[in-house]
């Protein structure tokens, strides 16, 4: 099963300083929920974990990550990754294009292009599911990556910087993520319907 996604989230900083996390492969795997990564092979080869609770059960996935190319004139770069969890029974492969683009001085964009498959017990979820439960973990992981952004200082107000905060290292909780599909889905529904 194939999931396709292509979005853009706004982000509160300057564009150099979105681009120079996002090289920092081991700083944005800690912003995705449940991911760390364990080994740099070498400068574009990392090996790491991705642990998904559902209820009281976890899943546990290893796997790699490849940096395959990074245009440093377009801020854009390209990761593969590919994983099994650890029964064997599931296995994911992911492809992804990613690129910040300025809006002025202060603020930027991250846009995202990503193909992930999924095979195994995993695909037995449905594509719909999947592509809910992939958009819940790209907020989330969006969330936690403009709070690792350093802050514009207020010039006006003579503030510096404030350091960036890692967010805490927290697992992807498959049944918030399926509540909070829910709810979406729930205000669509009665959302269309009082239009």
């Amino acid at each position: 099963m194939k999931v396709e996604l292509e979005k853009s989230f706004p982000l509160p900083a300057p564009a150099e300083a979105a681009w120079a996390l996002l090289q920092d492969v081991e700083a944005v795997a800690g912003c995705m929920p449940g991911a760390r990564i364990t080994e740099r092979v070498d400068a574009t080869h990392y090996k790491g974990t991705v642990t998904v609770r559902l209820g009281p059960a976890s899943m546990a996935f290893r796997g790699e990550v490849e940096v395959k190319e990074v245009d440093a004139a377009a801020r854009a770069l390209r990761l593969a990754g590919r994983g099994m969890d650890s029964t064997g029974t599931s296995g994911a492969t992911m492809d992804l294009h990613a690129r910040v683009e300025a809006v002025d001085a202060a603020s930027c964009r991250l846009l995202g292009r990503s193909e992930v498959s999924v095979s195994g017990k995993a695909a037995t979820f449905g594509g719909r599911l999947m592509q809910g439960v992939a958009e819940q973990v790209l907020q989330q992981f969006v969330a936690n990556f403009a709070q690792r952004l350093p802050a514009v200082p207020d010039v006006a107000a003579g503030d510096g910087a404030a350091a960036p905060v890692p967010p805490p290292q927290r697992e992807l909780n498959g049944l918030a993520l399926a509540w909070a599909m829910l709810r979406d889905w729930l205000r669509q529904l009665f959302g269309t319907r009082r239009a």
